[in-house]
């Protein structure tokens, strides 16, 4: 995964959005992780993985790609945020062998334990455990960077259209 490329992408978005909402002197650390976490329950409820009460099936792979995506946006932005940019990622996926739901609930404490500590390691492990989503999800790291680099489009399409 091409992970300087898109961090560079990121940093590139998220410059722009600040400068065009004036966001110069704002702390937007807790935003970005509230921001995470809806992402990510937005992505549960279009897998249903949880849904113990219905039969109705996940959402398409493509409606599941674009929300997982989202949740990447906001990580990365993140680890832009706390100047984590440029660290030697050495992702490491293994077979998963939780089920969807246990990694959907694994992430939000990984969110939760970078919040409070804003730690480059703790950061290392929420990327991983994201992207080890992705792959319970059935999403390779060649879909995950496709989707990202049309949804950064999108993202500033939104910007010039005062989204």
């Amino acid at each position: 995964m091409q992970l300087e490329k898109l961090f560079r992408m990121q940093q590139a978005l998220d410059q722009h959005i600040v400068e065009k909402h004036e966001l110069q002197n704002e702390d937007l650390f807790n935003r970005k992780v509230l921001a995470l976490l809806v992402e990510l329950g937005e992505l549960a409820n279009e897998t249903r993985c949880f849904k113990f009460w219905s039969i109705k099936p996940s959402s398409e792979k493509s409606v599941v790609l674009e929300e997982f995506v989202d949740g990447i946006h906001f990580i990365l932005s993140l680890g832009i945020e706390c100047g984590f940019q440029n660290l030697d990622y050495k992702l490491e996926l293994e077979p998963s062998t939780v089920s969807t739901t246990e990694q959907f609930l694994l992430i939000y404490e990984k969110v939760n334990e970078f919040k409070d500590s804003k730690k480059d390691c703790d950061f290392q492990i929420l990327l991983q455990c994201y992207l080890q989503l992705g792959t319970v999800l059935g999403i390779s790291y060649e879909e995950m960077e496709k989707a990202y680099f049309a949804k950064n489009e999108v993202n500033y399409q939104r910007q010039q259209n005062n989204y």
